[in-house]
């Protein structure tokens, strides 16, 4: 079946990622926040990220920086719940890995208890310190290069990224910097094509490219963009492959027309009483109040 994940038969390991890079078979990631979206999600891709975005997508921020761990450990214990076949990666929320090891250990092994395969943290070289501890403790790491949504405001705004030299060459080298920390995959967000397929070709991890092009050896989209939930605004490098809310809205709107006419609920979706209870409830009467 072409929409059931190409992997769907094994369990998806760190393993399983690296011979898709080898054997050039594109990975594919998307977003789960809850039980439901899991459910959704897990027979077609091959990694779920439990991302930060919830904090925009689901929880009304204006971006990921009030994402605690407290929100993201809830969010992550529900898709946990549905045991998913497809890698389970936790993001690691803003202030969450930035304070010293200590601190981010304690809050990506909290993840790791919690049920996730590993966790992603976003930046370039200033968090080798951070990706190494966690290595060490046997944590899986996945990097995230390019646009990172928690420094939106120390790069003034969602804007694409490397597109002068300088910028361009050290994105290379942090991704090298990154591996060599021992991540076993790269996110790369909002950068132009011919950088990411350059980072791809010089690394012997994955690159999961978002807005960044088709050479990536794989590609992420959060779930409510794919499937059109999230309204009527998606950024250049979304395409949206379903009116989702147009067609929920239309469902609810339906039932709400059957309940307002008294088409619904109808005798199929309503229980009825045993034979000879018809009687005594025909006959009840309140008690008196003493």
């Amino acid at each position: 079946m072409s929409h059931i994940s190409q992997l769907s038969v094994e369990r998806v390991t760190i393993p399983v990622l690296q011979r898709c890079k080898e054997e050039r078979r594109a990975i594919v990631m998307t977003t789960a926040y809850d039980a439901v979206t899991a459910r959704i999600a897990d027979p077609v891709v091959d990694v779920i990220l439990v991302g930060d975005s919830v904090g925009n997508v689901c929880l009304g921020f204006d971006d990921t920086l009030p994402v605690s761990m407290a929100m993201m450990n809830h969010h992550l214990e529900a898709v946990a719940r549905t045991r998913p076949r497809a890698m389970l990666v936790a993001d690691m929320p803003f202030l969450s890995f930035h304070l010293s090891p200590d601190d981010t250990i304690r809050n990506a092994g909290g993840f790791l208890q919690r049920g996730a395969d590993a966790v992603k943290l976003e930046g370039g070289g200033k968090r080798v310190e951070m990706i190494r501890a966690l290595v060490n403790c046997e944590i899986p790491v996945m990097g995230h290069l390019g646009l990172t949504p928690q420094s939106v405001n120390a790069m003034g705004g969602f804007k694409v990224q490397g597109r002068n030299a300088d910028d361009a060459l050290r994105l290379l080298d942090d991704a090298h910097q990154l591996q060599q920390a021992g991540c076993f995959a790269l996110v790369l967000e909002g950068i132009p094509a011919e950088l990411a397929a350059r980072a791809t070709e010089s690394l012997t991890i994955p690159t999961i490219g978002i807005g960044a092009g088709p050479s990536c050896s794989g590609q992420v989209l959060v779930f409510h963009d794919v499937l059109g939930l999230a309204g009527s605004h998606y950024p250049k490098f979304v395409r949206v492959y379903v009116d989702g809310r147009q067609l929920l809205q239309e469902g609810l709107s339906r039932w709400a027309a059957d309940v307002r006419s008294g088409a619904f609920p109808a005798p199929q979706e309503s229980y009825r009483i045993p034979d000879g209870l018809r009687e005594s409830i025909v006959n009840w009467t309140p008690s008196k109040s003493s």
